[in-house]
């Protein structure tokens, strides 16, 4: 996550990404429920550490497990880089930090679930900003009928954590569109993985002045890890594997059911427990989604997926 959340972003050519014409769909679709599992999973691990290392804490060894699978993958060529091709890494590495703490902590107020949705409207609002059809207009009204359901206004709402989640939305949709610029000026991952590696540096200060005011303990940092890995390197790798399998459209399609994903982890591994209006608005926002993509809006939500992943 994010979250997605959120996965790390990656600009690979558009041939790498080509669905493979000799078939591997079902494959595909294999490791897109796998990688979605992964993430959730991930995030739900990294939970587990909050009363030790706080969100702020598990981010940042996140942001360094991301760092460290990217800049392998890869290799940018920093110094080759000009100040045109700087400038939206540096906006990047900024708003890939911003996004992963502002769903983190959401995830520490409001649960998985919840939050997950909320940040899923990043690439769903990107998804429909640009279109004009009446159907795409209609998905749009259900998505915001279902945010205003989770958001209602009750004795126990935590707007604070909603805000966040919502923070991480808007993170997530100038990743989508900071990770297109970055594409198409710098070859293959070496923007990202520039980016995933300025992000882990600003991170690096508040890792230490955690560990130094507050020792963690080997199963919190073990926790942590372990959502590094599982909603970071996993996803990442996979959905570049997915990629030349599945048409763009099926993957964006397959994205909505991160929400769903997240809700049922949070259920079985956190006992985390949504009602049924929660429910209905979690269901509106990937109906929206998933509505807007099977309307013929797929293959623009299906690049927004390409590039960013919660």
């Amino acid at each position: 996550m994010h979250a997605a959340p959120v996965t790390p972003v990656t600009s690979v050519s558009s041939a790498a990404l080509a669905p493979d014409p000799r078939g591997g769909r079902l494959a595909g679709v294999v490791t897109m429920a796998a990688s979605g599992l992964s993430n959730q999973v991930g995030a739900a691990v990294g939970s587990l550490a909050f009363p030790v290392l706080g969100p702020v804490g598990v981010v940042a060894v996140r942001q360094y497990v991301a760092a460290l699978v990217l800049l392998a993958v890869g290799r940018p060529r920093l110094r080759a880089f000009t100040w045109r091709q700087w400038w939206p890494v540096l906006l990047l590495a900024v708003v890939f930090g911003t996004m992963n703490l502002s769903l983190y902590s959401a995830i520490d107020r409001i649960g998985l679930g919840l939050a997950v949705t909320l940040e899923f409207l990043g690439p769903v609002t990107i998804a429909l900003a640009a279109s004009r059809r009446r159907v795409d207009a209609c998905c749009a009204l259900v998505a915001v009928a279902g945010v205003v359901v989770l958001m209602r206004p009750r004795p126990s709402a935590d707007y604070l954590g909603m805000g966040l989640g919502l923070l991480a939305a808007a993170c997530w949709a100038s990743y989508i569109l900071l990770n297109r610029t970055v594409g198409r000026r710098i070859p293959g991952a070496q923007g990202s993985a520039a980016a995933a590696g300025l992000s882990a540096l600003m991170f690096l200060p508040v890792g230490l002045v955690i560990a130094v005011r507050q020792p963690p303990t080997a199963g919190a940092v073990v926790y942590a890890v372990v959502a590094g890995v599982l909603s970071s390197a996993v996803p990442y790798l996979a959905d570049l594997l997915t990629l030349r399998r599945v048409p763009a459209q099926l993957f964006g399609l397959f994205m909505s059911v991160n929400p769903v994903l997240a809700a049922v982890v949070g259920l079985l591994l956190l006992d985390q427990h949504l009602g049924w209006t929660e429910g209905a608005g979690i269901g509106a926002v990937v109906a929206a989604n998933a509505c807007a993509l099977l309307a013929g809006n797929g293959r623009r939500a299906g690049r927004a997926g390409e590039e960013a992943l919660p």
